[in-house]
């Protein structure tokens, strides 16, 4: 059944297995956990992170590939740009074509916005795409958003936001029931029930999935909705500035067409970034199943526009609401972005 190089193995396997079965390991100290983790663990090991010396986080350390990316030079020049005559002009700029760009793109359509979506690649390739297990939602009757705060405070070990938090439970419910009205296959009993699950570290069981390919059953719903309204989509390209008013607001983008290189310019009265994450750039080599596009576009937008990661304004800005950067932002970028939103 297994290769002659695997019977070596086995036979250790085999001999050890009553000494195994009957060890009782000894519990760890607080100590030894610290220890281990500073030694083993990416988030932990100090020397793979660097401080930031330029933008809103001077300072604050980072992993050195995100640190390395941040604080490059820009990709373009300010005499690359013509921004007195935009190839695009739009209510609303959507950046990022996942979960979070396509959701926003439809509510933004629903409250009459003339709406446009970019992506670097196509529409739903994107980690929503490549989740599996479901969504956390306290919406049965033995339920309710404080338990789930409370689970998911626990479970966070006490580090995250209360405001963030606080708006994700109180507000799971109607996300759930948005995306089923939009026509998700949840599983649900023969009646119509939602099933749900117990998840990691949840006390009430209020996992929604669509089988095994949850984010998948999301993503067609989503993508689907933005095609049946016709909302454009500019694919295969991607944001690589952002570009501020004279009061350093969010007034579009510089694009870049990834095939031709050709540069575009999108005038938008709000910008919305939902690019992802960072797991695409493999901090300290660590393998991941991000998407491939997961390589921190965002962030690095949103940094050189002059938002501040890792504050609650930060948090508080471009979530609920887009991304509005501040007025100091203005001195993060070459001089020929800042313009007068008047003078397009």
């Amino acid at each position: 059944m297994y290769s002659k190089k695997f019977q070596k193995s086995l036979a250790a396997v085999e001999a050890a297995r009553e000494a195994n079965i009957a060890l009782e390991p000894r519990r760890m100290t607080a100590q030894e956990k610290t220890d281990l983790l500073a030694a083993y663990h990416p988030d932990y090991k100090q020397d793979e992170f660097e401080t930031l010396v330029i933008g809103p986080n001077k300072g604050d350390k980072v992993p050195k590939e995100l640190a390395a990316t941040l604080q490059a030079h820009s990709r373009i020049t300010p005499e690359s740009v013509d921004l007195s005559t935009p190839d695009y002009d739009v209510d609303v700029l959507v950046i990022g074509a996942g979960g979070a760009g396509t959701s926003a793109a439809i509510e933004a359509h629903e409250a009459g916005a003339n709406v446009m979506i970019v992506t670097k690649l196509r529409m739903g390739d994107a980690n929503t795409m490549m989740a599996e297990g479901g969504i956390q939602a306290a919406d049965k009757p033995n339920d309710s958003p404080a338990i789930h705060f409370v689970d998911a405070f626990g479970g966070g070990h006490f580090a995250a936001k209360r405001e963030l938090l606080q708006r994700l439970v109180c507000e799971a419910p109607e996300a759930i029931q948005w995306l089923s009205e939009l026509g998700v296959e949840f599983d649900k009993t023969e009646d119509g029930t939602m099933v749900t699950t117990h998840g990691g570290g949840t006390s009430r069981k209020r996992m929604h999935a669509a089988k095994d390919y949850s984010g998948a059953e999301i993503m067609r719903t989503l993508r689907d909705e933005v095609l049946n309204r016709n909302i454009p989509v500019v694919d295969f390209t991607s944001a690589i500035e952002l570009i501020l008013d004279e009061n350093g607001n969010a007034a579009g983008a510089v694009l870049m067409n990834m095939e031709t290189k050709e540069l575009l310019v999108a005038k938008a009265k709000t910008v919305i970034i939902a690019t992802g994450g960072a797991g695409r750039m493999h901090y300290q080599g660590f393998p991941t199943s991000n998407h491939y596009g997961a390589t921190a576009d965002g962030l690095v937008l949103g940094y050189r526009a002059g938002a501040n990661f890792f504050t609650q304004k930060l948090f508080s800005t471009i979530l609920p609401e887009p991304l509005i950067p501040s007025r100091s932002s203005a001195r993060w970028l070459p001089k020929r972005y800042v313009l007068s939103a008047q003078s397009l």
